[in-house]
């Protein structure tokens, strides 16, 4: 992960090969980091990518630009908080102690959990250690937080109000003392 990830944006599109079109430009607007790009569930694709934030501005538009009907949603969050990053990648590793609650939202659209996720880690002192982005969930996405059981319900209601805004919040649970058997069938 390149060090002046400062920006992330995304697009989400209703058709694949117009994304393969899409991707393209965004990679010869700007120099900019291609971090997802795949087809998730519904049969819809997403981009993602990071960098400095006009580069990722121009890339956003490049690809809006070309992407012929097919935009569903977009994203940019010019000063990403970089715990997002791992989260997605599934590599944070969490220790017994970080384990007092476990906080979930769960949005109908990928870029509004990315989103949710970034608000949720500005407003509280949270781990986050899971983004699941639309595969084999209908499209959806959710994410999983820990920590102290006030600062959990604090970043879950950060995040919920930001996912709400975009009127995309499907559930928001904060379980308080869970059974360690909720953080294996995700780590």
């Amino acid at each position: 992960m390149s060090h002046n990830m400062e920006a992330l944006g995304m697009l989400e599109l209703s058709s694949i090969g117009v994304a393969y079109a899409v991707r393209d430009a965004m990679i010869k607007a700007a120099e900019v980091q291609v971090l997802v790009a795949r087809t998730i569930c519904s049969g819809k694709y997403m981009i993602m990518v990071g960098g400095p934030v006009q580069a990722v501005r121009f890339s956003l538009e490049a690809g809006k630009a070309c992407s012929d009907g097919a935009l569903i949603d977009e994203l940019l969050i010019p000063a990403v908080d970089k715990r997002i990053f791992p989260a997605i990648a599934g590599s944070v590793e969490l220790e017994q102690s970080d384990r007092q609650a476990l906080g979930l939202l769960e949005a109908f659209s990928v870029t509004a959990i990315v989103e949710g996720a970034d608000a949720a880690v500005k407003a509280a002192n949270v781990e986050l250690f899971r983004i699941h982005v639309a595969m084999a969930i209908g499209g959806k996405g959710y994410l999983l937080l820990t920590g102290e059981i006030s600062q959990v319900q604090a970043g879950i209601a950060a995040g919920a109000a930001e996912i709400a805004k975009r009127g995309l919040l499907v559930s928001k649970v904060v379980i308080p003392n869970p059974e360690p058997e909720l953080f294996t069938d995700v780590l």
